[in-house]
Protein backbone atom coordinates (compact mmCIF):
# COMPACT_ATOMS: atom_id res chain seq x y z
CA UNK A 1 0.00 0.00 0.00
CA UNK A 2 1.21 3.68 -1.18
CA UNK A 3 2.52 5.66 2.23
CA UNK A 4 0.51 8.46 1.06
CA UNK A 5 -2.56 6.32 0.94
CA UNK A 6 -1.75 5.30 4.82
CA UNK A 7 -1.33 8.77 6.05
CA UNK A 8 -4.57 9.92 4.57
CA UNK A 9 -6.11 6.72 6.26
CA UNK A 10 -4.47 7.38 9.21
CA UNK A 11 -5.71 10.93 9.35
CA UNK A 12 -8.93 9.99 8.99
CA UNK A 13 -8.86 8.00 11.76
CA UNK A 14 -7.55 10.36 14.12
CA UNK A 15 -9.91 13.39 13.15
CA UNK A 16 -13.28 10.76 12.95
CA UNK A 17 -15.08 9.41 15.57
CA UNK A 18 -14.42 6.10 14.40
CA UNK A 19 -11.96 3.89 16.92
CA UNK A 20 -10.45 1.17 14.24
CA UNK A 21 -10.04 1.15 10.65
CA UNK A 22 -9.36 -2.47 9.06
CA UNK A 23 -8.20 -2.37 5.05
CA UNK A 24 -7.31 -4.94 2.74
CA UNK A 25 -5.81 -4.54 -0.65
CA UNK A 26 -4.72 -7.47 -2.89
CA UNK A 27 -2.81 -8.90 -0.66
CA UNK A 28 -1.51 -5.88 2.13
CA UNK A 29 -3.81 -5.88 5.11
CA UNK A 30 -3.78 -2.49 7.05
CA UNK A 31 -5.42 -2.26 10.72
CA UNK A 32 -5.43 1.17 12.06
CA UNK A 33 -6.42 1.44 15.81
CA UNK A 34 -7.03 4.65 17.96
CA UNK A 35 -7.26 4.28 21.62
CA UNK A 36 -7.40 6.63 24.60
CA UNK A 37 -5.95 6.54 27.94
CA UNK A 38 -9.24 5.60 29.32
CA UNK A 39 -9.97 2.31 27.07
CA UNK A 40 -7.80 -0.22 27.17
CA UNK A 41 -9.69 -3.19 24.78
CA UNK A 42 -9.09 -6.65 25.01
CA UNK A 43 -9.32 -8.81 22.83
CA UNK A 44 -11.00 -12.68 23.44
CA UNK A 45 -9.82 -16.03 21.75
CA UNK A 46 -13.52 -16.70 21.73
CA UNK A 47 -15.67 -17.46 18.85
CA UNK A 48 -18.01 -14.27 18.14
CA UNK A 49 -21.29 -14.65 16.48
CA UNK A 50 -22.35 -12.31 13.76
CA UNK A 51 -23.31 -9.20 15.34
CA UNK A 52 -26.83 -8.15 14.69
CA UNK A 53 -25.35 -4.03 14.36
CA UNK A 54 -28.42 -1.82 12.96
CA UNK A 55 -27.43 0.88 10.47
CA UNK A 56 -25.82 4.12 11.19
CA UNK A 57 -28.98 5.93 11.14
CA UNK A 58 -31.43 3.79 12.70
CA UNK A 59 -28.83 3.73 15.67
CA UNK A 60 -28.51 7.52 15.58
CA UNK A 61 -32.36 7.47 15.86
CA UNK A 62 -32.66 5.36 19.05
CA UNK A 63 -29.61 6.74 20.84
CA UNK A 64 -31.27 10.11 20.38
CA UNK A 65 -34.24 9.23 21.47
CA UNK A 66 -32.38 7.08 24.69
CA UNK A 67 -30.22 10.04 25.91
CA UNK A 68 -32.82 12.72 26.85
CA UNK A 69 -34.47 9.85 28.86
CA UNK A 70 -31.00 8.70 30.87
CA UNK A 71 -29.71 12.60 31.23
CA UNK A 72 -32.67 13.17 34.42
CA UNK A 73 -32.43 9.81 35.59
CA UNK A 74 -28.81 10.01 36.28
CA UNK A 75 -27.98 10.96 39.69
CA UNK A 76 -24.09 10.10 40.48
CA UNK A 77 -21.58 9.50 37.79
CA UNK A 78 -22.34 8.45 34.08
CA UNK A 79 -20.34 5.87 32.49
CA UNK A 80 -20.86 6.29 28.96
CA UNK A 81 -19.95 4.42 25.69
CA UNK A 82 -16.27 5.25 24.29
CA UNK A 83 -17.10 3.81 20.84
CA UNK A 84 -19.53 2.46 18.63
CA UNK A 85 -20.76 -1.20 18.72
CA UNK A 86 -22.59 -3.54 20.06
CA UNK A 87 -22.92 -3.53 24.34
CA UNK A 88 -22.98 -7.17 26.14
CA UNK A 89 -23.38 -7.38 29.62
CA UNK A 90 -21.17 -10.65 29.83
CA UNK A 91 -18.26 -12.49 28.35
CA UNK A 92 -20.52 -14.82 26.32
CA UNK A 93 -24.08 -15.46 26.20
CA UNK A 94 -24.04 -18.44 28.60
CA UNK A 95 -21.68 -16.70 31.59
CA UNK A 96 -23.07 -14.81 34.47
CA UNK A 97 -23.35 -10.70 33.81
CA UNK A 98 -20.45 -8.89 34.93
CA UNK A 99 -22.17 -6.60 37.64
CA UNK A 100 -25.89 -6.09 38.50
CA UNK A 101 -28.22 -3.24 39.98
CA UNK A 102 -26.94 -2.49 43.80
CA UNK A 103 -23.53 -4.32 43.00
CA UNK A 104 -20.07 -2.66 44.68
CA UNK A 105 -17.29 -2.06 42.31
CA UNK A 106 -14.01 -1.25 42.19
CA UNK A 107 -12.49 1.31 39.82
CA UNK A 108 -11.13 -0.78 37.11
CA UNK A 109 -13.36 -3.77 37.25
CA UNK A 110 -14.97 -4.91 34.12
CA UNK A 111 -18.33 -3.75 33.72
CA UNK A 112 -19.13 -4.79 30.03
CA UNK A 113 -18.01 -5.60 26.61
CA UNK A 114 -18.57 -3.58 23.92
CA UNK A 115 -18.13 -5.27 20.07
CA UNK A 116 -16.76 -3.17 17.56
CA UNK A 117 -15.97 -4.63 14.39
CA UNK A 118 -15.40 -8.27 15.91
CA UNK A 119 -12.90 -6.89 18.54
CA UNK A 120 -14.52 -7.14 21.75
CA UNK A 121 -13.26 -4.36 24.15
CA UNK A 122 -13.80 -4.68 27.92
CA UNK A 123 -15.51 -1.70 29.52
CA UNK A 124 -13.76 -0.65 33.20
CA UNK A 125 -15.39 1.11 35.81
CA UNK A 126 -13.40 4.58 35.59
CA UNK A 127 -14.79 5.12 39.40
CA UNK A 128 -15.49 3.27 42.32
CA UNK A 129 -19.21 3.31 43.96
CA UNK A 130 -22.59 0.82 43.60
CA UNK A 131 -23.96 0.60 40.36
CA UNK A 132 -27.57 1.91 40.97
CA UNK A 133 -28.35 1.93 36.99
CA UNK A 134 -27.86 -0.30 33.73
CA UNK A 135 -29.04 1.96 30.86
CA UNK A 136 -28.77 -0.23 28.01
CA UNK A 137 -30.45 -3.71 27.19
CA UNK A 138 -28.16 -6.59 26.77
CA UNK A 139 -26.77 -6.66 22.76
CA UNK A 140 -28.28 -3.72 21.46
CA UNK A 141 -26.20 -1.71 19.82
CA UNK A 142 -24.60 1.95 21.43
CA UNK A 143 -23.33 5.62 19.90
CA UNK A 144 -20.27 7.00 21.56
CA UNK A 145 -20.75 8.62 24.74
CA UNK A 146 -24.09 7.10 25.47
CA UNK A 147 -24.48 6.49 28.82
CA UNK A 148 -24.41 2.99 30.05
CA UNK A 149 -24.17 2.65 33.92
CA UNK A 150 -24.48 4.97 36.89
CA UNK A 151 -22.02 4.82 39.75
CA UNK A 152 -23.12 6.17 42.76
Amino acid sequence: MDLRKLKTLIDLVSESGIAELEITEGEGKVRIVKFSQAQQPVAYAAPVAASSYAPAAPAAGVAGSAAPEAAPVAAGHTVKAPMVGTFYRAANPGSAAFVEVGQTVKEGEPLCIIEAMKLLNEIEADKSGVITEILVENGEPVEYGQPLFVIV
